[in-house]
């Protein structure tokens, strides 16, 4: 008797991690980050290395083993994918290999007896919460390092601080909405990051952002920066604005805001805004589809 996941265990999983140690070695990494960065021994990268774990040359052959092993690999390399990240990818292309697949296949081979059994290999959605959040996170790292990686970007950063923000699909408060803990500051001419980005951290440019989802916008991404005149002029070439009352309390003002403006159809982004008031800073928002759009959108005024 032998259970699928002995296949996964005994044949799958050596010979992904034998790819993506490859992988890794292929984009610049020692053996002890590739040793942490899979969470395996130095010793292990080692037989890898050396071509002392077999490789299932179907797995190795398979489209979707490779380009899962490239993404993966460039997730991990660039920063964009924690590891918990790289392990919820894997694990989703394991359990929709299982259905009726090349594991199943493999186990078929493995138990003949299958072949002829009515067998359901149902197991869990690969399009899961945690593979969702995971996958925000990811996209605010890149959006971040799209803006603290260009030139000038900290003049554009508010007294109060700017971030980069996306929230979930279905987002419906704060803590559906990853940003970075403490928004990013000016120190000295560079864009200082206080930490890795989380959800429930940015309670104002996601009250923003909300708010205009809530009144009809389908953007996920934004980032937050300082208030100037000729900038707004700017980003009005080729994005809609909409002011909003910064006396009035955020949410309520940006959404009635939202639904009063003509708002053209696919818009790539929308750029929200307000002149200040009695101790209030003004800002501008500018929305996306993502995170990474949004800090595109900031760093072409670089």
């Amino acid at each position: 008797m032998k259970f699928i996941e002995e296949v996964v265990v005994d044949e799958f999983l050596p010979t992904v991690r034998s790819m993506l140690a490859e992988d890794l070695r292929d984009r610049g990494f020692t053996q002890r980050e590739v040793a942490d960065a899979l969470g395996i021994s130095q010793s292990a990268v080692s037989k890898y290395a050396h071509g002392d774990v077999a490789r299932h040359d179907r797995i190795v052959a398979d489209e979707r083993v490779r380009d899962l092993v490239e993404r993966v690999g460039e997730g991990l390399a660039e920063g964009d994918l924690s590891p918990v990240a790289a392990l919820v990818e894997i694990e989703v292309l394991i359990r929709r290999l299982e259905e009726g697949d090349l594991l199943a296949e493999l186990h078929e081979e493995a138990m003949p007896a299958l072949e002829a059994a009515d067998v359901d290999f149902s197991v869990h959605d690969p399009d899961s919460g945690l593979r969702e959040r995971e996958a925000v996170l990811a996209s605010v790292r890149r959006g971040l390092r799209t803006l603290t990686n260009a030139s000038g970007f900290a003049g554009l950063i508010p007294n109060v601080g700017a971030n980069v923000a996306e929230c979930l699909a279905d987002a419906a408060t704060v803590d559906d909405v990853a940003a970075v803990p403490g928004r990013l500051v000016d120190v000295k001419g560079r864009a200082m990051v206080p930490g890795e980005p989380e959800f429930g951290v940015s309670e104002h440019v996601a009250t923003v952002l909300l708010a205009a989802r809530e009144a009809g916008s389908p953007a996920r991404g934004a980032v937050n920066v300082r208030y100037d005149s000729d900038l707004v002029a700017t980003l009005a070439e080729s994005h809609p604005i909409v002011e909003f009352d910064a006396e009035r309390e955020t949410q309520e003002a940006v959404a009635e805001a939202v639904r009063e403006a003509d708002l053209p159809e696919n818009a790539d982004a929308l750029v929200l805004y307000q002149t200040g008031a009695v101790g209030v800073e003004p800002i501008v928002y500018v929305l996306a589809p993502t995170a990474p759009e949004a800090a595109r959108v900031v760093r072409r005024l670089l």
